[in-house]
This record gives structure tokens, sequence and C-alpha cells, in this order.
């Protein structure tokens, strides 16, 4: 039987606190969720301001960087390029650039969602978020 490293509260909190301090230096208004590698949520925080829509938008994003075992912007990409067939995976709703894995020792343990700033930026919180776990 494999052993893999899984998310703690612990970690959870030390993940949203520091993406949320980052959005908060920029005055960015988002969502920030984190979940576990099978997609389901851990945490999320609306910051003020932030668009009621970001609040789906956020852990979706996050779902589909942990099923998919890679950045969510792949999928949008994959789109943009012509393959709209794409839009018809299932369980992935959030193909959207703002979907970043938390990966440790070659393992996705979950994944960090950020919606409500442009794509860009929300891949900006989302890192600073994972970089508080000093992987």
């Amino acid at each position: 039987m494999k052993t893999k490293p899984v998310l703690c509260n612990a970690d959870v909190k030390a993940i949203l606190d520091a993406a949320q301090i980052f959005a908060l230096q920029q005055k960015w208004a988002v969502t920030i969720s984190v979940v576990d590698d099978g997609g389901h949520l851990l945490g999320l925080v609306r910051l003020d301001d932030a668009a009621p829509i970001s609040a789906q938008i956020s852990p979706a994003k996050a779902r589909t960087a942990a099923l998919g075992r890679r950045e969510s912007k792949i999928y949008e990409d994959t789109i943009n390029g012509g393959r709209y067939s794409f839009l018809s995976a299932p369980g992935l709703e959030g193909m959207l650039e703002g979907g970043v894995p938390i990966i440790v020792d070659a393992t996705v343990v979950g994944a960090v969602g950020v919606s409500g700033v442009k794509s860009n930026e929300d891949v900006e919180i989302a890192l600073a978020g994972i970089a508080a776990l000093n992987l």
C-alpha cells in the first residue's frame, strides 16, 4: 500500500492567510479556495467587495486543478486553441486560469483556486498562498 502526504487544517489556514495577505497588499478583492486532492473544499475566504460569483468560480478552479493534476489554465488554453469538445469534460467546471495544484514530493495533494481579478493575478495570489507551505 502506498502512502501520500495530505493537507491538514494548519496547511489550509497557512495557505488562505498568506494568499489573503498578498491579495490585500495588492488591493485585490477576490475569493480564495483550497481543496484536497479529490477536489473537496477545505477552506474558502471571500474578501470584502469580491463579486458574489467569485465564491463559485474560485472553488471550481481549484477543483479542476486538483482533479486534472495541472493548472486550470491548461484547459482554458486547450479550449481557446479550438478543442471546444473539451467543454463537455465531466466534473470540470472551472476551466479558467486561476487554479494551481499543490504538489508535494511529485504528488498533487490539493489545489488553490482564486477568482476576482485578472487571471494571471489570480495565479499570483494562489502561488503566494502555496508558498506559505515552504515546499
